[in-house]
């Protein structure tokens, strides 16, 4: 694992988890571990693809090529038993610019949009940026998430909702839905008319063998109200490329979907990204194999040094993604008064949970995708300033 364990300077690389530091808290002097990218290089194989593709020197306009379907088709059967046809593919630059397009083609200004609490602060700004209603629903906390079946459904036919935005492996939980509770949250929606958006973007980095489950695999009606957004970029760390897929399977929802790409104009995607995403699939295997690893062990070590340095620290433990949950609750600070203690004190940049809703109060995100070494300090330099409280 010595790949993983490099520490790389990611300073003036116009990286917005290093270089926006002095801006955003006055001081570089930090450990970011926040923004979901990894400080691991991508692997070689997309690094040469890329600079083949440099090498012949023209950057021009770029076709989806059957190489580049086929890469995904495969991709998905060999990691997912998933399958998905070439006819049933889109592609975006991202995940979140698909959520906004989904809000924008599926519903009406007004039209009530549900999301979980807590989940990725983007769902909720793609909701009321586009002028929808927005219900938060709130998930059920212990040793994992849960999703409150019950209050769900009060929720959408008090609401009439119109869509329902799921997160898949959610984040920043890291819980992967048992196919049980996707057939069960799935049911719900079908039987109030909802359609249901489900980010997987993180489908890939999950640590128990086969136990992610998309959405319309679940049960194979689900594909006549459903999307599915996922990319190649988080699996990865190929956020800089640009590119996402959008899978729907339904011929309706697709062409619905189409107009509004067309309309905005974002049915192109970043050449790099065509060329990356391919190389990934093909040849980037082994590499994930070797990464899920490194982040496991990654994982049990923040565990345990939190359950023996600071156990007043309640730590989630994922299931899936390199982001871990941790409730500071027992301190009884205000959100900004933790805030302010992990900058000025421990000196290190984690998610605020409160931005995640109002269930993520005095709850901190945090990456772990990162070296070995790079994550000693971060949690040294937390107990420190939290040891004596």
């Amino acid at each position: 694992m010595k790949e993983f364990d490099t520490i790389l300077d990611r300073h003036h690389t116009n990286s917005v988890k290093w270089d926006t530091l002095k801006k955003s808290y006055g001081t570089s002097d930090l450990l970011p571990l926040w923004v979901a990218d990894m400080d691991f290089k991508a692997p070689l194989a997309v690094r040469q693809a890329l600079s083949s593709y440099i090498d012949q020197g023209i950057l021009g306009y770029t076709i989806y090529p059957d190489s580049l379907y086929n890469a995904i088709i495969s991709w998905q059967k060999r990691r997912h038993d998933f399958v998905i046809e070439k006819e049933a593919i889109l592609f975006n630059s991202g995940v979140v610019p698909s959520l906004s397009l989904a809000v924008q083609a599926y519903t009406n200004p007004g039209d009530a949009v549900m999301i979980h609490d807590p989940v990725y602060p983007p769902f909720a700004a793609v909701v009321k940026e586009n002028g929808r209603k927005l219900i938060a629903s709130p998930l059920k906390t212990g040793t994992s998430f849960q999703m409150n079946f019950e209050e769900m459904e009060k929720q959408l036919t008090e609401n009439q909702v119109k869509l329902f935005i799921l997160c898949n492996p959610h984040n920043p939980g890291g819980r992967v839905w048992t196919k049980e509770e996707l057939i069960q949250v799935g049911k719900l929606c079908q039987k109030h008319h909802v359609l249901v958006v489900s980010d997987e973007i993180h489908q890939d980095i999950v640590y128990e063998k086969d136990s992610f489950t998309t959405f319309q695999k679940a049960d194979p009606s689900f594909k006549d109200f459903s999307i599915v957004l996922t990319a190649a970029t988080k699996t990865f760390n190929l956020a800089g490329i640009k590119n996402s897929m959008i899978f729907i399977k339904d011929r309706s929802l697709k062409e619905t979907f189409q107009k509004t790409q067309h309309r905005n104009h974002q049915d192109e995607i970043n050449t790099f990204g065509i060329i990356g995403t391919q190389a990934a699939y093909n040849h980037g295997e082994q590499w994930l194999d070797d990464l899920l690893v490194y982040l496991k062990e990654n994982i049990d070590y923040t565990c345990q040094f939190f359950e023996q340095h600071l156990p007043k620290v309640k730590v989630l433990r994922p299931q899936a993604t390199y982001l871990i949950w941790l409730d500071f609750s027992a301190y009884s600070l205000t959100d900004r008064q933790l805030q302010k203690k992990m900058i000025q004190e421990a000196k290190v940049v984690l998610n605020p949970g409160i931005t995640f809703g109002s269930q993520g109060a005095s709850h901190m995100r945090l990456n772990v995708a990162c070296p070995r070494a790079t994550l000693e300090q971060a949690l040294t330099q937390i107990l420190t300033a939290f040891k004596e409280d």
